[in-house]
């Protein structure tokens, strides 16, 4: 956000510090947060029609998009949508009328983009397909740290995670299994982990320079996420390959279009206990085969998810609506 930022010189506005009210309360039991309503209440009513709002999540975009649909001369709006298709981003896209308030809709998975098009009877030039993006100059190739004592698999992330099967999996293998995954939800917890991890599964939180190391550390990393159509795992996945590291990921409906047909990742089946303990063995078994595998994971890496090609897309598509009626000092960014 903050290099879109720069490019286009636009300010960006984050949900903190914005006084809810009761109304905004009611709303955000349909969609987002108290503070994402209280935060487009404050912006739709400065919010012009020379103004372009991108909004990089959902959070954010239906609530600005929603308040600011009431104006005559409301501003174009784009939004990124990460998992839309459930219950309540169904009854928000329908109830809040979304596809005749937001401009243009952005998606990372082939499913979301389906969906909004057919859900919304959209035409395909309003919902657009756009490659996730990491930040590669932060999260690449280092050496190991001279302390590993023994094969390390490493699994970051909470989002849809199952961490029980990769638990089981690996109980019995003479390897450290860490786990950066930290949340003060536990019914998030109790759904990701087993109730007693193994003796040799840790899970705690990892600062930014920790968990580069951790990935950077691992012989192998697991993305092992329940059956989704969201992509859950795809920021894990590319900082995995962004590393150079071999990576074994669950097959979803989500991650799918990131994986299939690319020969950058070992698949296993959904909660598929033995399939993944027989890809950890043979990784470890062969390192050859698994360097090869991270050099092709970290050359996909690399040619689809830099940062600066997101930036470049992302900023192209807002420039299509300044023509004519809109200068730089006019973009708004959404957090």
């Amino acid at each position: 956000m903050w290099t879109i930022k720069q490019r286009l010189n636009a300010t960006i506005h984050t949900p903190q510090g914005y006084q809810s009210s009761f109304a905004d309360k009611l709303l955000s039991k349909i969609a987002g947060s108290p503070e994402h309503w209280a935060m487009a209440r404050a912006l739709s009513s400065r919010l012009e029609s020379d103004d372009i709002v991108f909004c990089n999540s959902e959070a954010g975009g239906i609530q600005l998009a929603t308040l600011c649909g009431f104006k005559r001369n409301r501003p174009k709006i784009v939004v990124f949508f990460h998992n839309i298709d459930r219950p309540r981003g169904r009854l928000a896209l329908k109830l809040f009328n979304l596809a005749n308030k937001i401009d243009l809709f952005l998606a990372c998975s082939n499913h979301q983009v389906t969906f909004l098009r057919d859900y919304l009877n959209l035409p395909a030039s309003r919902v657009q397909f756009v490659w996730e993006q990491t930040d590669l100059k932060f999260f690449a190739p280092s050496p190991v740290s001279p302390k590993k004592s023994r094969p390390m698999i490493a699994s970051v992330g909470l989002e849809q995670r199952d961490y029980k099967t990769l638990a089981e999996a690996t109980a019995n293998l003479d390897v450290d299994v860490k786990i950066s995954g930290y949340s003060s939800d536990a019914l998030v917890l109790k759904r990701a982990f087993p109730e007693k991890l193994p003796d040799n599964m840790s899970r705690q939180f990892y600062e930014w320079p920790e968990l580069v190391q951790l990935y950077q550390n691992a012989d192998i990393i697991v993305v092992s996420v329940f059956e989704s159509n969201c992509g859950a795992g795809i920021q894990a996945l590319m900082e995995a390959m962004a590393c150079r590291r071999p990576v074994i990921v669950t097959r979803t409906l989500g991650l799918d279009q990131y994986i299939a047909g690319t020969n950058a990742v070992m698949m296993v089946k959904p909660q598929d206990v033995e399939g993944l303990r027989q890809a950890i063995i043979y990784l470890l078994n062969n390192p050859q085969e698994a360097d090869a595998l991270a050099e092709r994971g970290y050359r996909l890496a690399l040619s689809r998810h830099d940062s600066e090609q997101y930036v470049n897309y992302v900023t192209k598509e807002l420039k299509q609506f300044e023509e004519g009626v809109i200068t730089q000092e006019s973009y708004q960014t959404v957090i």
